[in-house]
């Protein structure tokens, strides 16, 4: 039977891509800070994740760079990606929930297709470093108001190596009709809970 350390040498000869693990990612939020006040009018707020992986790159799901937004910024050069709730074109395994989100499924949305900058900010052998961030250009998430960000990378669900398996809407575990780190946890996850609670200015 091969050892971990055999696996890791054989991936090194690129005989073969690494198994996943349950705790090989983790995701550092940066914005917005918890219990800051963010945004004018329930827009121009951040959020910036940075998601640091065990693996090599090929196996976080990454597709490309990209630099996005809506109607005419939608899947333009030179870093096309589409812009839209639902699973991130360029890092599917991507799950971010907004407590107080207004479109789609409610806190239960994926929104993280509507990052805006993707991009790989460290590269080695076995470990990859990617930075995703999103400005909110539209209230769609409540004005004043309390809110809270949640992000992790799903599991590999489905067992191809890849962490690519995020949901475009978050299962409700529990049912109680509200999406929140439990049903994150339920869902099933390659890495920790990020979370952010804020209040979204007037």
């Amino acid at each position: 039977m091969k050892t971990r350390r055999g696996l890791w040498i054989a991936a090194v000869l690129g005989c073969l891509s690494l198994p996943v693990q349950a705790d090989d990612v983790k995701v550092k939020m940066f914005a917005p800070e918890n219990g800051s006040h963010a945004g004018i009018g329930g827009r121009g707020w951040f959020v910036d994740l940075a998601v640091e992986f065990r693996t090599p790159l090929a196996q976080t799901g990454f597709t490309g760079f990209q630099l996005t937004g809506p109607a005419g910024h939608n899947s333009v050069a030179p870093f096309p990606g589409t812009f839209s709730p639902g699973v991130d074109d360029r890092l599917p395994g991507l799950v971010v929930l907004v407590s107080t989100t207004g479109i789609g499924a409610g806190s239960c949305q994926n929104v993280a297709n509507l990052f805006n900058v993707t991009g790989v900010t460290d590269v080695e052998d076995h470990s990859a470093q990617l930075w995703d961030t999103w400005i909110i250009g539209a209230p769609n998430f409540g004005v004043n108001t309390e809110s809270t960000v949640y992000a992790a990378v799903a599991a590999d669900r489905d067992g191809d190596g890849v962490f690519n398996d995020a949901p475009a809407v978050l299962p409700d575990a529990d049912g109680n009709g509200v999406c929140d780190a439990k049903d994150l946890k339920a869902f099933g996850l390659a890495s920790n809970v990020a979370k952010s609670s804020f209040f979204i200015n007037p």
